[in-house]
């Protein structure tokens, strides 16, 4: 059984069109820049927003359908939510926040307790039950929601963004304590995220979403190979650029020409890797067949190398080495030669 999902709906200027399929024990990673959509999807999967358009259906049983009518309650679909801000109730002790979830559908308070008390011995929390969520650090704050979350016991687990309210000295072991505390859930999980980090150290699959549309799909190793949209092009720091093949020649959707080597006929990505860029005063000699004139955008250190973003018929993040940009003299506005070889781009279709 898996979560099915077709998810139709329209706020403001967002038109959410998203196909999901997840399926047990599997944790699939939504990647996405602010304002995709990310925190739409995860709202309608657990009942809190409704759709416009399409379906839901968690282990076969739909809960969300406009056209048929159906519209489960959030609290009548088998979901539990780790919200980024985790949300506890601080007039309740852990004990009872964790216990909460069971409370209001009916276990009864002996019931309740006993099965919370047992989800905080499981996430090492057992000596907290009885204090208010006050006295828990941001880490162990997150293990209290994560048990309120499994204390209902779901099949779907939606995680919205359940790492970025740590600092960043603690989120590395907030993350390796998370991945083991999910290791023992069985149903399907959903991690909303914009941290690739998060999805690398978590996920079995990502999924990434810009402007309400699925734009890649697949283990974050084959989407980072062969970046499809500008948003995992930057995540990973690399040129990528839309256009089409003819012979030898790609022709970027801006209009660009670059020379290419081995490409297969037709629209296509090529990428450039910021460190196959090099960067000259006076056009080099031998004629190099990929050589633009450009202008010297911005340049940003980091450590003994630095990106330099460049103006021209092809817009490009260079990166070079700081001796380098003190051995040209670099400063931003000034006019720069940007040379790439043919073999150092990569392309493949569209």
């Amino acid at each position: 059984m898996t979560l099915e999902a077709t998810i139709g709906t329209t706020i403001g200027s967002l038109d959410l069109d998203v196909r999901l399929e997840i399926q047990p024990g599997e944790l699939v990673a939504l990647l996405g820049p602010n304002g995709a959509g990310k925190s739409t999807v995860l709202r309608t999967l657990a009942g809190l927003q409704r759709l416009e358009r399409g379906s839901i259906a968690i282990d076969g049983v739909v809960v969300d359908d406009p056209d048929s009518g159906v519209f489960a309650e959030p609290e009548a679909r088998p979901v539990g939510v780790v919200f980024q801000d985790y949300l506890l109730f601080p007039q309740l002790t852990v004990l009872e926040n964790v216990a909460y979830g069971l409370r209001a559908r009916g276990a009864d308070r002996r019931t309740a307790r006993a099965s919370a008390a047992d989800l905080l011995e499981r996430v090492g929390l057992a000596a907290y039950g009885g204090q208010r969520p006050t006295v828990l650090s941001g880490g162990q704050a997150q293990r209290v929601a994560l048990a309120r979350a499994l204390a209902t016991g779901p099949r779907l687990l939606l995680l919205d963004e359940p790492l970025a309210a740590l600092d960043a000295g603690t989120r590395t072991q907030v993350r390796r304590d998370l991945r083991r505390s999910l290791e023992a859930f069985t149903g399907m999980r959903l991690l909303v995220t914009h941290d690739p980090v998060d999805a690398y150290a978590l996920a079995d699959r990502v999924v990434v979403i810009e402007a309400g549309r699925v734009v890649q799909s697949g283990t974050l190793a084959d989407v980072t190979a062969r970046p499809r949209s500008r948003y995992v092009a930057q995540l990973i720091g690399v040129n990528l650029f839309s256009g089409v093949v003819d012979g030898d020649i790609f022709t970027s959707a801006g209009g660009a020409s670059i020379v290419v080597a081995d490409a297969s006929p037709g629209e296509a990505f090529a990428a450039i890797r910021p460190q196959a860029v090099s960067l000259h005063r006076e056009r080099p000699h031998g004629s190099p067949r990929n050589a633009w004139a450009s202008t010297v955008d911005d340049i940003d250190s980091l450590g003994d190398r630095a990106r330099v973003g460049l103006d021209g018929p092809l817009p490009l993040i260079a990166e070079v080495t700081v001796a380098a940009i003190a051995d040209l003299e670099l400063r931003p506005g000034d006019a720069v030669w940007a040379v790439v070889k043919a073999t150092e781009i990569e392309t493949y279709p569209a």
